[in-house]
């Protein structure tokens, strides 16, 4: 019995410090700005990322140059990432909107590896975008990881990206992304 409370105990540990720490779409909001998907990423947009693993460990940096376009109802994005390594990777997103027309939007994406359907809301400067996929890996196929995904709406043209990655409900890292619209 005694192992049984220590095994509860701390699996409730480990739920909550994975839990700790992470933005809420109920955080107080620091700006006035309000972040419209559509019109910031119709264009061309460039972004500069790194993955740091859950010790904060640069493992991989990259660059990605984002072609975007809105037709009224979708708004796809032709993502292509080149890594520090050199190597490259192309990912195609799928967004339409699926909330009321007003201040907060929800919207649904796909691309290919995403498993399902990913989901989002849009809340004044901040998204917040959820969704599973089978990332391509150095040394592997692929691994399937789930994201929460934050962006934050900054000054001239600026967007602030960190997405957190787990598996299983285990953090295995963020991804830090600043995107500059051109």
């Amino acid at each position: 019995m005694r192992a049984f409370i220590i095994l509860i105990l701390s699996l409730g540990a480990l739920i909550t410090l994975t839990a700790c720490g992470k933005p809420s779409l109920e955080d107080a909001k620091l700006s006035d700005k309000q972040l419209n998907l559509e019109e910031y990423f119709d264009g061309r947009t460039f972004a500069y990322g790194q993955f740091n693993d859950r010790f904060g460990t640069v493992r991989r940096r990259f660059e990605v140059v984002i072609d975007g376009t809105w037709d009224g109802e979708t708004l796809t994005l032709v993502e292509d990432f080149t890594y520090a390594d050199g190597s490259t990777e192309e990912r195609i997103w799928r967004l339409r909107k699926t909330g009321p027309i007003g201040a907060d939007q929800t919207w649904e994406g796909t691309a290919e590896g995403v498993q399902g359907i990913a989901v989002g809301e849009e809340r004044g400067d901040t998204f917040n975008w959820r969704y599973q996929i089978d990332l391509p890996v150095p040394d592997r196929d692929t691994l399937r990881v789930d994201f929460d995904d934050w962006m934050w709406l900054l000054e001239d043209g600026r967007l602030l990206n960190r997405a957190y990655m787990s598996r299983f409900g285990v953090d295995l890292g963020e991804v830090l992304i600043f995107f500059e619209k051109q």
